[in-house]
């Protein structure tokens, strides 16, 4: 290697542009073979640099926001809900909504995939470079118990706030503590208007005083959390059990396909008759 590739990979490394150093040889190949103009080849490169910083601060959001798993919503089975508004779905997958700080709460019973559909848009969030934060609701309430106890409770609301979206997952499965109940509800009150919520349940809304207890601390929290808030109902037979019905229904067929015929008794011969 020369000693101006040398002193120039060196400089591109002090100013932090290792796609530059990656790629300038081969861009400068094509741009020779190509007759491109100086500033053409240094676009190209400055385009290639932008895009890997973008994908790497994608990422970085993604493992952030602490999914449990990933789920792309272009991966949902939107035929198995039929009562879904698909457009719907993609076009608050834009995030005019984070801009906005508008609540979404996905509402139905366990099984129709409304888990799927709050990590896709906040994937999308993490894409579009917010800052995202995934809780399932009683992991939420703990922490915020635990914050409580060690007079941390302030830190962790100020760390919240600093998100773009905060998703909390399966509210209603366990319900809380009369204290529990209360930190969840300083917690949301704290994110009202500031930021942007995504929330799943699969209890109505006239059935929350089961988790929170206290029914004036509910009526106080859905006032909030509905207020300009995008409600996605999910209806219809649970798509996990159908999907582990016609699984298992597979796996008898094909048990039973695999199985020898039975062999049919051969019958006996009758005992030759005496003359």
């Amino acid at each position: 290697m020369s000693v101006e590739h040398l002193l120039l990979e060196g400089y591109l490394k002090q100013l932090h542009l290792p796609s530059f150093g990656q790629h300038y040889r081969a861009f400068a190949e094509d741009a020779a073979r190509s007759q491109q103009t100086y500033p053409s080849y240094l676009l190209a490169l400055a385009n290639q640099e932008l895009q890997e910083r973008d994908h790497k601060r994608q990422q970085q959001r993604i493992q952030a926001a602490k999914f449990p798993r990933l789920k792309e919503l272009t991966d949902f089975h939107f035929a198995a809900i039929p009562t879904l508004n698909m457009p719907r779905i993609f076009a608050l997958a834009r995030g005019e909504y984070i801009q906005k700080a508008e609540p979404i709460i996905l509402v139905g019973q366990p099984g129709l995939g409304k888990t799927h559909i709050a990590i896709g848009l906040a994937l999308e969030a993490c894409r579009q470079l917010h800052r995202v934060r995934f809780y399932q609701a009683a992991g939420l309430v703990n922490e915020l118990l635990t914050a409580q106890e060690n007079r941390r409770l302030d830190k962790f609301i100020a760390t919240a706030l600093r998100q773009h979206l905060i998703v909390i997952d399966e509210l209603g499965f366990i319900p809380f503590s009369t204290l529990g109940a209360q930190l969840i509800f300083q917690f949301c009150a704290a994110l009202y208007e500031r930021l942007a919520l995504i929330l799943t349940t699969n209890l109505k809304f006239a059935d929350w005083t089961q988790v929170f207890g206290d029914e004036k601390l509910t009526l106080a929290l859905l006032d909030r959390l509905t207020h300009r808030a995008h409600i996605l109902e999910f209806s219809g037979e649970s798509y996990r059990f159908k999907q582990r019905f016609t699984q298992s229904l597979s796996q008898e067929v094909a048990y039973d396909l695999a199985q020898p015929a039975p062999i049919a008794p051969q019958p006996k011969a009758e005992p030759a008759e005496s003359s």
